[in-house]
């Protein structure tokens, strides 16, 4: 047989796509605004999605929207008015940063220090990219 009959009998035997669905979904925050505060409900559940500690989370989304905010039981509580694309986006950059591989784009990371310097390990590929660790 010629290549190219071997090629169109290796496509034709090939599955067909089930999905184009990711596997790896972010939670959209949801909350509400109290008085001149916003209140977020599923924060622990987006941090968990992530895969990433709530602290962590909450410090860096708080230094990219410049508002104070803590925790309140299970509550993230922002001492003004944030609008929930704000936080998204706030938590989209922080997945690019602190999550996703740079090399395969996978979210199968971790974060691991070494002497001071923190790097983005990926448990995928085995990448390794250093991250800036002061948030």
């Amino acid at each position: 047989m010629d290549y190219e009959k071997l090629l169109e009998r290796g496509i034709e035997s090939l599955p067909e796509k089930k999905s184009l669905a990711e596997r790896f979904n972010i939670p959209k925050a949801k909350g509400h605004i109290q008085g001149t505060k916003t209140v977020i409900s599923n924060f622990t559940q987006i941090a968990q999605s992530l895969g990433r500690e709530p602290q962590h989370l909450l410090k860096f989304i708080l230094r990219e929207l410049a508002t104070p905010g803590e925790f309140s039981g299970n509550l993230v509580i922002f001492k003004r008015k944030v609008s929930a694309s704000a936080v998204n986006n706030a938590v989209l950059k922080y997945a690019e940063t602190f999550v996703i591989c740079k090399e395969c784009g996978k979210p199968d990371t971790k974060i691991v220090k070494k002497g001071g310097i923190s790097y983005l390990k990926c448990l995928a590929c085995g990448a390794q990219n250093s991250i800036r660790s002061k948030i």
